[in-house]
């Protein structure tokens, strides 16, 4: 669950952004502006990241605020999940990323399964979508919603790419240490169970 100060900067930010964006008043967009520069120091604060990068990743946003979107495939083969080793942190996660703006949620999980694995998949069922905020993942600056989609395999071969060092298929009790900046052990068994019942109904927050 995330730190109530990183929540505190997270609104603070979006609340300027929305103001910068939809105010016209030049005394309010510069009350707007330092509400925004307030929750850059407070990230700075709390933090050993300097507020220049914080800027750059925390306050380059215009327009109305709303969540990012994360999509996690979820595929089976032999009753085994398959899971790929992240580089950045040398741990396991369900293949995905984040959205890319001008593809639908079936076009990006379908391109980040084979960048990262080397599978074609097809989606078929929407399995769950989770606010990143309720689950136990290291504190963010970001929001996101968590899109997690069963995928079949249409073809191609397990190879690791330009992200990934490895790739498998494991069982549910025979799990590795998983990356949880992606996903959690309660999701990846989640998985797992939609498999076990498979008329359980979509999740969502």
């Amino acid at each position: 669950m995330s730190e109530k100060w990183l929540d505190w900067a997270k609104r603070m930010q979006a609340i300027a952004q929305s103001g910068l964006t939809f105010s016209k008043d030049v005394f309010d967009q510069e009350r707007y502006q330092e509400l925004s520069e307030l929750s850059v120091e407070i990230l700075h604060e709390y933090t050993d990241v300097n507020t220049d990068k914080i800027t750059e990743l925390f306050t380059n946003e215009t327009g109305y605020p709303t969540p990012k979107v994360d999509v996690r495939a979820a595929i089976f083969k032999n009753d085994q999940l398959l899971l790929v080793k992240e580089k950045s942190d040398d741990a396991w996660a369900l293949p995905g990323g984040f959205c890319e703006i001008g593809s639908s949620a079936s076009e990006n999980v379908k391109k980040e399964v084979k960048e990262e694995s080397g599978l074609m998949v097809e989606p078929s069922r929407l399995l769950a979508v989770l606010d990143k905020n309720k689950h136990d993942h290291p504190p963010d600056p970001y929001h996101f919603y968590k899109m997690f989609i069963y995928c079949d395999i249409v073809g191609g071969d397990t190879q690791a790419g330009i992200e990934t060092k490895n790739v498998q298929f494991f069982s549910e009790d025979n799990l590795p240490s998983l990356s949880l900046k992606r996903n959690t052990e309660s999701q990846v068994k989640m998985m797992f169970d939609f498999v076990k019942n498979p008329t359980k109904p979509t999740l969502f927050d």
